[in-house]
């Protein structure tokens, strides 16, 4: 097994051990420095991952917490990992930021001894927790979860209490075309509208109906109905005819987290047929892959 391959699968503590630490970090609201495991220290010597995941910090939410913090303290302690004598943080970046607004002089920390490949993970599911995520944020997180670090979508599901349906259907928003995408982040459409037009070929002439007439998530839903059928005047909203069940998403996931690549599957259920598209990143990738591959038994391959 490749260093590479070695990195990719031996995740440490696993994702249900690395959740319960961002577990530990709610569980620690309002207790401080009091709370097991807590410990206070100063602000100057804490500073951001440059590999967080989350670029945009909106300066007004930023404001309301600061002047949250001024009043109350810092009630939620901030992840982080000790580098060179100072504390990078792993998750808790926009606590740190409003803090700075505060003008804090020390921050309270959990100290975790995590690899690059954890803090990245960590900082990822702390994302999946925010309230404020959009559908498509969210699903794009789960991905990573799955390409990046070679998770399946059970290991995902399971560990973030959700079904394995919820993963898969949340992954098939990715398939929307840009335009579509773009009106889920804006929130001009719901996760529900977005749902129902991952099948169809017009996603996007859809997507703008819905938004023009104000349709509800039932309305869209009996058009594609009707779209499937034939009927009315839903027709023109046909559905794609490489549209994936959540089987598909599913084996796509498995197999792509087996190899630490990106995997494509597109079959045709009238004939049984279809193609397998594995994406490589570099020709390190590609040696990998042609050294696996040739290493099936050729019964495997009939």
């Amino acid at each position: 097994m490749s260093e590479r391959r070695a990195e990719r699968r031996g995740l440490g503590r696993g994702l249900s051990a690395l959740m319960a630490d961002v577990g530990m970090m709610e569980q620690s609201t309002g207790r401080g420095a009091h709370a097991p495991g807590v410990r206070e220290v100063p602000i100057e010597k804490v500073h951001p991952n440059p590999d967080q995941p989350r670029r945009i910090f909106d300066k007004d939410a930023l404001e309301d917490l600061s002047n949250s913090i001024r009043e109350k303290g810092v009630l939620q302690p901030l992840l982080v990992r000790e580098v060179n004598g100072s504390f990078e943080i792993v998750a808790g970046e926009r606590r740190w930021r409003a803090s700075q607004l505060a003008r804090l002089h020390t921050l309270p920390v959990i100290v975790r001894d995590y690899s690059d490949t954890e803090v990245l993970e960590v900082a990822i599911i702390e994302n999946i927790q925010r309230a404020d995520l959009s559908a498509v944020e969210e699903a794009q997180a789960y991905k990573q979860l799955i390409d990046r670090f070679g998770h399946t979508q059970e290991k995902v599901a399971e560990s973030l209490g959700k079904s394995r349906s919820y993963i898969a259907n949340s992954l098939r928003l990715l398939s929307l075309p840009d335009d579509v995408v773009e009106l889920i982040e804006n929130g001009s459409l719901s996760s529900g509208h977005a749902r129902a037009l991952v099948a169809l070929e017009n996603a996007s002439t859809m997507a703008r109906r819905i938004v023009d007439k104000g349709m509800s998530v039932r309305e869209v839903e009996r058009l594609v109905r009707e779209g499937k059928t034939g009927t009315g005047q839903a027709r023109k909203y046909a559905v794609r005819s490489d549209a994936r069940d959540d089987d598909t998403v599913a084996l796509e996931a498995d197999i792509s987290g087996n190899l630490g690549m990106a995997v494509r599957i597109r079959h045709e259920p009238n004939t049984g047929a279809g193609t397998v598209t594995i994406a490589y990143n570099s020709l390190e990738e590609l040696d990998r892959l042609c050294g696996l591959l040739s290493q099936i038994p050729a019964e495997k391959l009939h």
